[in-house]
């Protein structure tokens, strides 16, 4: 009797795979066929970091044309652009020297915007602004180092109060070190003394 339940279990087993082998062929198949499919499409989509510098490169000579000899140079030696702060005045005669102006801004690739005091290098907060690239079907939808610095320095420049109104405010150090940005100053004060030593040097 066990004998006969036992083949009769076994028979049953045989049974049901030789019903259930075509469908799980095909499951498998189309399983194999999906992952090479995404597979395919991760390879295809890899980080090419040749892609990545060709549009640094480009938004570099974009933000090249866009502002002033005087503001690129800063940039490309510095790392980083100073504009003055107005809140909707923007006279470019005072923009261009500083004059009247009682503050002043930082700006870095991708990190917030830093307000400070020329005079005292006093630091008095950081306004958070993003601007993603929702273009960009693959990879990170962060603009390049450079659009990024670009599009910081349009919304500034057209429109301060809106950028201002807008940001998100966070007291100094919430994002930017401000050991660093004192730093910068330093650098930005040096920076300036030896281009107006150069000048002077040069109309002598």
């Amino acid at each position: 009797m066990a004998l006969a339940l036992g083949t009769g279990a076994v028979i049953l087993v045989v049974l049901v795979w030789e019903l259930l082998r075509p469908t799980l062929k095909d499951a498998i198949a189309r399983g194999r066929e999906s992952w090479s499919e995404r597979r395919r499409l991760s390879t295809s989509r890899s980080y090419d970091p040749g892609r990545e510098r060709r549009a640094e490169l480009r938004a570099r000579a974009l933000l090249r044309s866009c502002i002033d000899e005087r503001d690129w140079a800063m940039y490309r030696d510095l790392g980083f652009l100073r504009v003055w702060g107005g809140l909707g005045k923007h006279e470019r005669g005072a923009a261009a020297t500083g004059a009247q102006a009682t503050y002043a801004y930082l700006i870095y690739p991708h990190k917030p915007i830093v307000a400070y005091l020329p005079q005292t290098g006093a630091l008095l907060s950081e306004y958070c602004v993003a601007f993603p690239d929702p273009s960009r079907p693959y990879g990170s939808s962060r603009l390049p180092d450079s659009d990024d610095v670009l599009a910081k320095w349009m919304a500034l420049t057209a429109d301060e109060r809106r950028l201002v109104a807008d940001a998100n405010m966070h007291l100094p150090g919430r994002q930017v070190d401000p050991a660093r940005v004192r730093r910068d100053l330093q650098r930005l004060t040096r920076w300036e003394r030896e281009r107006l030593g150069r000048a002077d040097t040069v109309h002598a």
